[in-house]
């Protein structure tokens, strides 16, 4: 762990701290590889050219939620894995995609190499563009709003809350105690919030499996990289482990690379004993 953060210090000198540091930590602490992720993008095959689309990701939350989009709605993707930790998001080329230079982002070859960035967005166009039945994305408009501010609820709270505690409780170059707790605190509330809205309930809105739950889930799933007690949410736990048994989002959780604590998905406290034993190495 020391090795990594000297690497991931000195990338912080060429750009700011809060640019690398929550998706660099992940992507060590999460995947079961030992190595950079390769691309399976940067030279394209014929076959890979023919597939509509490109993600650009990285084993992130954020790089889950559209991840789970496209392996639910069965859209063939080629994935370009970035590895941020080498700053490859800041380079130009992908720049052109993503002024913003954060993963995901993605590529609509068939619109014209059409580039959308902002994970939410991302998951909303596929809805638009290959959803047509409205299985995560209701049409009906009422459904189709309940499930847009569930997906707001994630990207303006649950995302910035618990990516911000993460960085307080295992980034950040010195230990602060008001922002640890500021943070891991709303991020449980935030956690209340949805335990509320799952009472009697499977899913958070319009009544089914949508992009609200994807979304969502994507960050709760990480739950134990905070020392949470997700059994203290038995409805919250209930909801993950429903999600935790779609193929889809097993396949997902692959993308760009294994995720070591997918075989543990079911035991809460054994996650949080490998992410202990992987944070002191």
């Amino acid at each position: 762990m020391t090795s990594f953060l000297r690497t991931v210090h000195s990338a912080q000198s060429r750009c700011r701290p809060s640019e690398i540091a929550h998706a660099t930590l992940f992507r060590h602490l999460a995947s079961a590889r030992t190595s950079p992720p390769r691309s399976r993008s940067s030279k394209m095959s014929a076959a890979a050219e023919s597939k509509p689309v490109t993600l650009y990701t990285a084993g992130t939350p954020n790089g889950w939620k559209p991840t789970v989009v496209l392996e639910e709605l069965s859209i063939p993707y080629n994935v370009h894995a970035i590895a941020i930790s080498k700053n490859e998001q800041k380079e130009e080329s992908f720049l052109k995609i993503n002024p913003n230079g954060r993963i995901p982002a993605m590529v609509d070859h068939e619109k014209g190499d059409l580039a959308i960035f902002e994970s939410g967005a991302i998951m909303m166009y596929l809805c638009d563009r290959f959803d047509a039945e409205g299985v995560l994305l209701p049409k009906d408009l009422a459904q189709r709003y309940e499930v847009i501010e569930w997906l707001m609820f994630q990207m303006g709270g649950v995302g910035p809350m618990q990516g911000q505690a993460n960085h307080f409780s295992h980034f950040a170059p010195e230990k602060i105690e008001y922002g640890q707790q500021r943070y891991l605190n709303e991020t449980k509330r935030l956690y209340g919030v949805m335990e509320k809205q799952l009472e009697g309930k499977d899913w958070l809105a319009a009544g089914k499996y949508t992009l609200a739950d994807i979304a969502n889930y994507c960050w709760v799933a990480w739950h134990f990289f905070l020392d949470i007690d997700i059994k203290e949410f038995p409805n919250l736990k209930g909801w993950l482990e429903r999600i935790h048994s779609r193929d889809a989002v097993l396949r997902a959780m692959d993308v760009p690379e294994p995720w070591a604590y997918k075989p543990l998905r079911n035991d809460p406290d054994g996650q949080k004993a490998l992410f202990k034993e992987r944070m002191s190495k």
